[in-house]
Protein backbone atom coordinates (compact mmCIF):
# COMPACT_ATOMS: atom_id res chain seq x y z
CA UNK A 1 0.00 0.00 0.00
CA UNK A 2 1.23 3.35 -0.78
CA UNK A 3 3.05 5.12 2.44
CA UNK A 4 1.27 8.09 2.24
CA UNK A 5 -2.11 6.81 2.08
CA UNK A 6 -1.39 4.65 4.91
CA UNK A 7 -0.18 7.48 6.59
CA UNK A 8 -3.33 9.66 6.09
CA UNK A 9 -5.68 5.85 7.28
CA UNK A 10 -4.76 7.26 10.61
CA UNK A 11 -6.21 10.43 10.55
CA UNK A 12 -9.14 12.30 11.99
CA UNK A 13 -11.90 11.70 9.83
CA UNK A 14 -12.41 15.62 9.73
CA UNK A 15 -8.65 16.07 8.92
CA UNK A 16 -7.70 17.24 5.27
CA UNK A 17 -6.49 14.46 3.05
CA UNK A 18 -3.24 14.98 0.48
CA UNK A 19 -5.84 14.02 -2.16
CA UNK A 20 -8.15 16.83 -1.47
CA UNK A 21 -5.77 19.21 -1.73
CA UNK A 22 -6.31 21.82 -5.00
CA UNK A 23 -4.11 24.00 -6.74
CA UNK A 24 -4.98 27.74 -8.94
CA UNK A 25 -3.65 25.62 -11.33
CA UNK A 26 -3.43 21.92 -12.52
CA UNK A 27 0.20 20.39 -12.38
CA UNK A 28 1.16 16.72 -12.26
CA UNK A 29 1.84 16.02 -8.68
CA UNK A 30 5.05 13.80 -7.88
CA UNK A 31 5.95 11.63 -4.98
CA UNK A 32 5.27 14.08 -2.00
CA UNK A 33 2.06 14.92 -0.83
CA UNK A 34 0.63 18.06 -2.28
CA UNK A 35 0.76 19.80 1.33
CA UNK A 36 4.56 18.97 1.47
CA UNK A 37 5.83 20.09 -1.47
CA UNK A 38 3.35 23.72 -0.64
CA UNK A 39 6.15 23.71 2.41
CA UNK A 40 9.17 23.54 0.35
CA UNK A 41 7.90 25.82 -2.20
CA UNK A 42 7.22 28.90 0.99
CA UNK A 43 10.46 28.15 2.49
CA UNK A 44 12.71 28.07 -0.39
CA UNK A 45 11.23 31.73 -1.77
CA UNK A 46 13.20 34.98 -0.94
CA UNK A 47 10.09 36.44 0.93
CA UNK A 48 10.31 33.77 3.71
CA UNK A 49 14.02 34.75 4.06
CA UNK A 50 12.55 38.41 4.61
CA UNK A 51 10.87 37.27 7.81
CA UNK A 52 14.21 37.74 9.57
CA UNK A 53 14.26 41.07 9.10
CA UNK A 54 10.57 41.82 9.79
CA UNK A 55 9.55 43.23 12.87
CA UNK A 56 7.09 41.31 15.02
CA UNK A 57 6.06 44.15 17.98
CA UNK A 58 9.48 45.75 18.33
CA UNK A 59 11.20 47.71 15.14
CA UNK A 60 15.41 48.43 16.01
CA UNK A 61 15.26 46.87 18.98
CA UNK A 62 18.96 46.60 21.55
CA UNK A 63 18.08 42.98 22.83
CA UNK A 64 18.59 40.45 20.14
CA UNK A 65 16.57 38.03 21.90
CA UNK A 66 13.41 39.86 21.20
CA UNK A 67 11.75 37.98 18.39
CA UNK A 68 11.56 39.01 14.73
CA UNK A 69 8.84 37.72 12.56
CA UNK A 70 10.62 34.84 11.48
CA UNK A 71 10.58 33.42 15.31
CA UNK A 72 7.14 34.04 15.28
CA UNK A 73 5.96 32.27 12.41
CA UNK A 74 8.55 29.24 13.50
CA UNK A 75 6.27 29.31 17.04
CA UNK A 76 3.17 29.50 15.33
CA UNK A 77 3.80 26.18 13.64
CA UNK A 78 5.23 24.08 16.49
CA UNK A 79 2.10 25.14 18.61
CA UNK A 80 0.06 24.39 15.69
CA UNK A 81 1.78 21.17 14.54
CA UNK A 82 1.58 19.92 18.32
CA UNK A 83 -2.31 20.44 18.77
CA UNK A 84 -2.76 19.00 15.14
CA UNK A 85 -0.50 15.69 15.76
CA UNK A 86 -2.79 15.25 19.24
CA UNK A 87 -6.16 15.76 17.09
CA UNK A 88 -4.56 13.76 14.27
CA UNK A 89 -4.76 16.15 11.78
CA UNK A 90 -3.01 16.99 8.38
CA UNK A 91 0.02 18.24 10.04
CA UNK A 92 1.75 19.09 6.79
CA UNK A 93 -1.10 21.49 5.48
CA UNK A 94 -0.79 23.09 9.29
CA UNK A 95 3.05 23.82 8.73
CA UNK A 96 2.37 25.25 5.74
CA UNK A 97 -0.48 27.57 6.29
CA UNK A 98 1.45 28.47 9.59
CA UNK A 99 4.92 28.85 7.98
CA UNK A 100 3.54 31.02 4.94
CA UNK A 101 0.45 33.20 7.06
CA UNK A 102 2.51 36.32 7.76
CA UNK A 103 4.16 36.34 4.27
CA UNK A 104 2.48 39.67 3.65
CA UNK A 105 3.61 41.54 6.45
CA UNK A 106 5.40 44.47 5.81
CA UNK A 107 8.18 46.61 6.93
CA UNK A 108 7.69 47.45 10.79
CA UNK A 109 4.67 45.41 11.49
CA UNK A 110 1.17 46.35 12.26
CA UNK A 111 2.22 50.35 12.12
CA UNK A 112 3.74 49.85 8.95
CA UNK A 113 0.43 47.95 7.56
CA UNK A 114 -1.92 50.60 9.52
CA UNK A 115 -0.02 53.45 7.15
CA UNK A 116 0.02 51.15 4.25
CA UNK A 117 -3.56 50.47 4.22
CA UNK A 118 -4.42 54.28 4.85
CA UNK A 119 -2.56 54.76 2.21
CA UNK A 120 -4.44 52.23 -0.21
CA UNK A 121 -7.58 53.21 1.13
CA UNK A 122 -6.84 56.78 -0.02
CA UNK A 123 -5.57 56.00 -3.53
CA UNK A 124 -7.27 53.06 -4.30
CA UNK A 125 -10.27 52.50 -2.22
CA UNK A 126 -8.65 49.16 -1.07
CA UNK A 127 -8.27 47.95 2.06
CA UNK A 128 -4.54 46.54 2.70
CA UNK A 129 -4.34 44.17 5.13
CA UNK A 130 -1.02 41.89 5.35
CA UNK A 131 -3.54 38.13 5.49
CA UNK A 132 -4.74 39.54 2.00
CA UNK A 133 -1.28 40.52 0.55
CA UNK A 134 -0.05 37.17 1.39
CA UNK A 135 -2.34 35.78 -0.66
CA UNK A 136 -1.42 37.99 -3.45
CA UNK A 137 1.97 37.35 -2.70
CA UNK A 138 1.71 33.56 -3.37
CA UNK A 139 -1.19 33.70 -6.56
CA UNK A 140 0.94 36.53 -8.28
CA UNK A 141 3.64 37.77 -6.89
CA UNK A 142 6.20 35.20 -6.41
CA UNK A 143 8.60 33.26 -9.14
CA UNK A 144 9.24 36.83 -10.64
CA UNK A 145 5.28 37.62 -11.21
CA UNK A 146 4.70 33.60 -12.09
CA UNK A 147 3.02 33.21 -9.11
CA UNK A 148 3.71 29.89 -6.80
CA UNK A 149 0.35 27.67 -7.17
CA UNK A 150 0.21 26.92 -3.74
CA UNK A 151 -2.81 24.67 -2.83
CA UNK A 152 -6.32 26.51 -2.12
CA UNK A 153 -5.88 25.18 1.28
CA UNK A 154 -2.98 26.90 2.52
CA UNK A 155 -3.99 29.72 0.48
CA UNK A 156 -7.57 29.79 2.38
CA UNK A 157 -5.60 29.85 5.56
CA UNK A 158 -3.44 32.39 4.87
CA UNK A 159 -6.59 34.98 3.85
CA UNK A 160 -8.63 33.55 6.85
CA UNK A 161 -5.72 33.12 10.03
CA UNK A 162 -6.76 37.18 11.00
CA UNK A 163 -5.04 36.56 14.86
CA UNK A 164 -6.20 39.96 15.77
CA UNK A 165 -10.05 38.78 16.27
CA UNK A 166 -10.05 36.30 18.70
CA UNK A 167 -12.67 33.31 18.97
CA UNK A 168 -13.64 30.59 21.75
CA UNK A 169 -14.79 28.78 19.02
CA UNK A 170 -13.66 28.01 15.16
CA UNK A 171 -15.37 26.29 12.63
CA UNK A 172 -14.23 25.17 8.97
CA UNK A 173 -16.51 26.04 6.36
CA UNK A 174 -16.05 23.94 2.89
CA UNK A 175 -15.33 26.40 -0.27
CA UNK A 176 -14.43 25.37 -3.56
CA UNK A 177 -11.85 26.87 -5.71
CA UNK A 178 -14.21 29.75 -7.17
CA UNK A 179 -15.28 30.70 -3.61
CA UNK A 180 -12.48 30.65 -2.03
CA UNK A 181 -10.87 33.43 -4.75
CA UNK A 182 -14.44 35.30 -4.22
CA UNK A 183 -13.31 35.71 -0.34
CA UNK A 184 -10.47 37.16 -1.86
CA UNK A 185 -11.39 39.43 -4.23
CA UNK A 186 -14.06 40.70 -1.60
CA UNK A 187 -11.38 41.06 0.94
CA UNK A 188 -9.92 44.20 -0.87
CA UNK A 189 -13.32 46.04 -0.14
CA UNK A 190 -14.03 45.29 3.27
CA UNK A 191 -13.17 46.49 6.25
CA UNK A 192 -10.42 45.23 8.62
CA UNK A 193 -12.89 43.82 11.16
CA UNK A 194 -14.60 42.04 8.26
CA UNK A 195 -12.03 40.12 6.53
CA UNK A 196 -12.23 37.66 9.20
CA UNK A 197 -13.77 34.38 6.61
CA UNK A 198 -14.44 30.76 8.04
CA UNK A 199 -11.06 28.91 6.93
CA UNK A 200 -12.03 26.36 4.72
CA UNK A 201 -10.15 23.73 6.37
CA UNK A 202 -9.87 22.11 10.58
CA UNK A 203 -6.27 22.81 9.44
CA UNK A 204 -6.73 26.40 9.03
CA UNK A 205 -8.66 26.64 12.28
CA UNK A 206 -5.60 25.75 14.49
CA UNK A 207 -3.25 27.74 13.26
CA UNK A 208 -6.22 30.69 13.16
CA UNK A 209 -6.15 30.21 17.14
CA UNK A 210 -2.31 28.66 17.18
CA UNK A 211 -1.12 32.72 16.10
CA UNK A 212 -3.06 34.15 18.67
CA UNK A 213 -1.46 31.31 21.55
CA UNK A 214 1.90 32.17 20.22
CA UNK A 215 2.04 36.10 20.27
CA UNK A 216 0.06 36.80 23.88
CA UNK A 217 2.93 34.74 25.75
CA UNK A 218 5.97 35.72 24.05
CA UNK A 219 4.77 39.46 22.93
CA UNK A 220 4.26 39.36 26.88
CA UNK A 221 8.43 37.99 27.84
CA UNK A 222 9.58 40.18 24.94
CA UNK A 223 7.88 43.48 26.83
CA UNK A 224 9.20 42.45 30.02
CA UNK A 225 12.68 41.89 28.16
CA UNK A 226 12.34 45.47 26.99
CA UNK A 227 11.49 46.98 30.32
CA UNK A 228 8.13 47.84 28.81
CA UNK A 229 6.60 46.16 31.67
CA UNK A 230 7.43 44.04 34.69
CA UNK A 231 5.73 40.38 35.41
CA UNK A 232 3.85 41.76 38.90
CA UNK A 233 1.95 43.68 36.11
CA UNK A 234 0.38 40.60 34.59
CA UNK A 235 -3.83 41.03 36.51
CA UNK A 236 -3.95 38.07 38.81
CA UNK A 237 -7.64 37.05 37.07
CA UNK A 238 -5.24 36.11 34.18
CA UNK A 239 -2.18 34.90 36.03
CA UNK A 240 -4.65 32.23 37.97
CA UNK A 241 -5.59 30.58 34.87
CA UNK A 242 -2.81 30.76 32.55
CA UNK A 243 -0.11 31.60 34.13
CA UNK A 244 2.41 34.53 34.45
CA UNK A 245 5.16 33.33 31.87
CA UNK A 246 5.13 32.07 28.05
CA UNK A 247 5.93 28.50 28.64
CA UNK A 248 2.68 28.07 31.20
CA UNK A 249 0.61 30.27 29.29
CA UNK A 250 1.17 28.44 25.90
CA UNK A 251 0.84 25.29 27.83
CA UNK A 252 -2.34 25.48 29.31
CA UNK A 253 -3.89 26.89 25.92
CA UNK A 254 -2.63 24.18 24.06
CA UNK A 255 -3.89 21.04 26.59
CA UNK A 256 -7.09 23.40 26.86
CA UNK A 257 -7.26 23.70 22.83
CA UNK A 258 -6.99 19.77 22.42
CA UNK A 259 -8.95 18.89 25.82
CA UNK A 260 -12.41 20.83 24.39
CA UNK A 261 -11.58 19.86 20.15
CA UNK A 262 -10.69 16.07 19.96
CA UNK A 263 -12.92 14.20 18.47
CA UNK A 264 -15.06 16.79 17.65
CA UNK A 265 -15.16 19.24 14.09
CA UNK A 266 -14.25 21.97 15.37
CA UNK A 267 -11.63 23.57 16.98
CA UNK A 268 -12.50 25.32 20.63
CA UNK A 269 -11.25 26.82 24.07
CA UNK A 270 -13.42 26.23 27.35
CA UNK A 271 -14.60 29.57 28.58
CA UNK A 272 -12.46 29.89 31.00
CA UNK A 273 -9.38 30.03 29.32
CA UNK A 274 -11.07 31.86 26.49
CA UNK A 275 -11.73 34.85 28.93
CA UNK A 276 -8.34 34.70 30.20
CA UNK A 277 -6.96 34.46 26.75
CA UNK A 278 -9.16 37.38 25.64
CA UNK A 279 -7.91 39.39 28.73
CA UNK A 280 -4.29 38.88 28.12
CA UNK A 281 -4.81 40.07 24.43
CA UNK A 282 -6.62 43.19 25.82
CA UNK A 283 -3.81 43.85 28.24
CA UNK A 284 -1.02 43.53 25.63
CA UNK A 285 -2.75 45.59 23.61
CA UNK A 286 -3.52 48.46 25.81
CA UNK A 287 0.42 48.22 27.74
CA UNK A 288 2.62 46.92 25.11
CA UNK A 289 1.18 47.12 21.24
CA UNK A 290 -0.07 50.82 21.85
CA UNK A 291 2.78 52.13 23.23
CA UNK A 292 5.75 50.12 21.29
CA UNK A 293 6.70 53.14 19.49
CA UNK A 294 6.74 56.92 20.86
CA UNK A 295 4.86 59.51 18.84
CA UNK A 296 7.68 61.07 17.28
CA UNK A 297 8.82 57.65 15.93
CA UNK A 298 5.28 56.80 14.54
CA UNK A 299 5.19 60.27 13.14
CA UNK A 300 8.84 59.64 11.40
CA UNK A 301 7.42 55.75 10.17
CA UNK A 302 4.40 57.94 8.50
CA UNK A 303 6.90 60.07 6.62
CA UNK A 304 9.16 57.09 5.40
CA UNK A 305 6.28 55.30 3.82
CA UNK A 306 4.47 58.46 2.35
CA UNK A 307 7.65 59.61 0.96
CA UNK A 308 8.68 56.29 -0.43
CA UNK A 309 5.10 55.43 -1.90
CA UNK A 310 4.75 58.92 -4.08
CA UNK A 311 8.47 59.23 -4.88
CA UNK A 312 8.44 55.50 -6.28
CA UNK A 313 4.52 56.71 -7.86
CA UNK A 314 6.24 59.72 -9.68
CA UNK A 315 9.18 57.05 -10.95
CA UNK A 316 7.16 54.88 -12.19
CA UNK A 317 4.91 57.47 -13.71
CA UNK A 318 8.40 59.13 -15.13
CA UNK A 319 9.74 55.75 -16.29
CA UNK A 320 12.48 56.70 -13.99
CA UNK A 321 14.59 53.34 -15.15
CA UNK A 322 17.28 53.78 -12.75
CA UNK A 323 14.83 54.11 -10.21
CA UNK A 324 14.72 50.87 -7.43
CA UNK A 325 11.39 49.73 -8.13
CA UNK A 326 12.81 49.02 -11.77
CA UNK A 327 16.04 47.93 -10.59
CA UNK A 328 15.01 45.69 -7.56
CA UNK A 329 11.45 44.87 -8.32
CA UNK A 330 9.21 45.47 -11.50
CA UNK A 331 12.29 44.34 -13.94
CA UNK A 332 12.17 41.41 -12.83
CA UNK A 333 8.59 40.49 -12.80
CA UNK A 334 6.22 39.53 -15.43
CA UNK A 335 3.19 40.42 -14.01
CA UNK A 336 2.47 43.89 -13.75
CA UNK A 337 1.89 44.32 -17.41
CA UNK A 338 -1.69 45.99 -17.09
CA UNK A 339 -1.81 46.26 -13.63
CA UNK A 340 -2.33 50.02 -11.39
CA UNK A 341 0.57 51.95 -10.47
CA UNK A 342 -0.16 52.54 -7.05
CA UNK A 343 -0.73 48.81 -6.71
CA UNK A 344 2.75 48.05 -7.69
CA UNK A 345 4.23 50.44 -5.22
CA UNK A 346 2.54 48.90 -2.50
CA UNK A 347 3.48 45.66 -3.40
CA UNK A 348 7.06 46.99 -3.45
CA UNK A 349 7.03 48.33 -0.05
CA UNK A 350 4.90 45.23 1.20
CA UNK A 351 8.06 43.28 0.23
CA UNK A 352 10.58 45.27 1.80
CA UNK A 353 12.47 44.20 5.36
CA UNK A 354 12.36 47.15 7.91
CA UNK A 355 16.02 47.72 7.55
CA UNK A 356 15.44 48.04 3.24
CA UNK A 357 12.98 50.78 3.74
CA UNK A 358 14.97 52.93 6.14
CA UNK A 359 17.77 52.95 4.03
CA UNK A 360 15.93 53.34 0.81
CA UNK A 361 14.21 56.51 3.07
CA UNK A 362 18.09 58.09 3.69
CA UNK A 363 18.94 57.35 0.06
CA UNK A 364 15.99 59.40 -1.28
CA UNK A 365 16.83 62.13 1.25
CA UNK A 366 20.60 62.65 0.43
CA UNK A 367 19.72 62.37 -3.48
CA UNK A 368 17.15 65.15 -3.07
CA UNK A 369 19.30 67.48 -1.05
Amino acid sequence: MNRKIMKEESLSPYATKSNEAIRIMNEEEDFRPSFYRDIDRIINYASFTRYMNKTQVFSFKTNDNVQTRLVHVLLVSKISRTVGRALALNEDLIEAIALAHDIGHVPIGHVGEKILNKISLQELNETFLHNIEGVRNYMFLERSGKGANLTIQVLDGILCHNGEILHNIYRRQKKSKEEFLQNYYDAYHLHEKEVSFNPMTLEGCVVKLCDVISYSGRDLEDAIRMNFIKRSDIPQNIVEVLGDNNRDIVNTLVLDVIKNSKGHDYIKLSDEVFKALQDLVNFNYSHIYNHANSQERLAYYEKVFHTLFYQYLDDLEKENKDSSIYQMFLNKNIYYEETNNKRIVLDYISLMTDEYMIKEYEKLIKNNN
